[in-house]
């Protein structure tokens, strides 16, 4: 019997998508257990890793974990997070880019504005604290897409008004 076929689809261990330690396969199943957050069920069919203490599903793109979400909250409060870390880096992002499988989820959660009226057509352009958002091109234009969540556009420098801490308004 080839040894592989006695782990599941990602291999005999992963890194847990909560806390990134190294966490083994269980043998004969397609599960993986953290110590400090339980099993996870790996489903062949779509390629997901299930949390089953929380049912949250996640996906992997360059060996990166990312989380599938359901409510618009979770993946403002995980922009918001990126929007920290870039700050603590010395960035300041210029633009978000959301997902486009996550475009009606959303739209009814981003800021809207409308420029001056100046003889031209009106356009609402959709903000996110603060931040122009657009969504992502089709997947099959770029099948990253499928999986991760958003990109931030960025440049180096503090933002002139922090206005990420207005995480939920």
């Amino acid at each position: 019997m080839n040894p592989g076929f006695q782990y599941p689809m990602f291999g005999p261990e992963i890194q847990c998508p909560h806390c990134r330690q190294t966490i083994p396969a269980l043998t004969l199943t397609d599960t993986y257990l953290c110590p400090r957050h339980g099993a996870f069920e790996a489903n062949p069919q779509n390629g997901e890793l299930i949390h089953l203490q929380s049912g949250r599903h996640w996906r992997r793109w360059n060996n990166e974990w990312y989380r599938q979400h359901t409510h618009p909250d979770g993946i403002r409060f995980e922009i918001h997070e990126a929007l920290d870390k870039l700050y603590t880096q010395g960035y300041r992002a210029t633009k978000v880019i959301i997902a486009h499988r996550y475009q009606e989820l959303m739209s009814g959660y981003l800021e809207r504005s409308t420029p001056w009226r100046s003889g031209q057509p009106e356009v609402t352009a959709a903000r996110l604290y603060g931040l122009p958002v657009e969504f992502s091109p089709d997947t099959s234009e770029d099948p990253c897409w499928e999986v991760i969540n958003f990109d931030l556009e960025k440049e180096p420098g503090v933002p002139v008004r922090y206005p990420y801490f207005r995480l939920f308004e």
